[in-house]
């Protein structure tokens, strides 16, 4: 199977009404997320009727967070639940505007998964690990770091998977005997 450099979702999860103050803030939501997510990929599972492998643990990364933060802020002041923000900005747009830059990585992926209404990070990643389409993201190898947000009911996960090259590419870059094209 080849997985595609951008990798998106677009699914909406069932919206209920109401907000939890409940919902842990800072390092605790963090580590709430990347538990209950990390709990999965070291089992693995079955995204509709595709079983996926295991998968290294994801990590916590502040510039994905930092673009979660912002789409979730968007989607809530202008009243609208897309992957597509209403200025035009795709995810990549956002992802790479908040400092996750592909530049000087050998491979490059960015992906995401928006939901509406749920009150807690239990609820929320439930609903996601039963969609078929997000939990494909939940469990993509290729994707190694997160950032998540919720704000007034929206909840932005980011996810981004790069690699370096290694010592001996970089030094033939460096050196000028290889040259990195950049294609879309």
């Amino acid at each position: 199977m080849k997985f595609l450099i951008l990798t998106l979702s677009v699914f909406l999860l069932s919206i209920s009404s109401g907000t939890n103050q409940d919902i842990p803030k800072g390092d605790k939501f963090k580590q709430e997320f990347l538990e209950r997510i990390n709990k999965v990929r070291q089992k693995g599972c079955n995204c509709g009727k595709q079983y996926m492998k295991t998968a290294s643990p994801l990590v916590w990364n502040d510039m994905l967070e930092d673009a979660a933060k912002d789409h979730a802020k968007d989607m809530y002041k202008k009243n609208y639940f897309s992957h597509d923000s209403k200025n035009g900005r795709k995810i990549v747009d956002r992802i790479e505007a908040a400092g996750y830059q592909r530049k000087g990585y050998r491979t490059y992926q960015v992906g995401e998964n928006i939901a509406q209404g749920q009150r807690s990070i239990e609820e929320v990643t439930d609903g996601w690990f039963k969609s078929e389409g997000h939990c494909y993201n939940l469990m993509q190898p290729g994707f190694k770091e997160i950032g998540v947000a919720y704000n007034n009911s929206y909840w932005v996960q980011d996810f981004g998977g790069r690699e370096e090259f290694s010592d001996e590419v970089k030094n033939m870059i460096k050196s000028g005997k290889v040259r990195i094209i950049e294609r879309n």
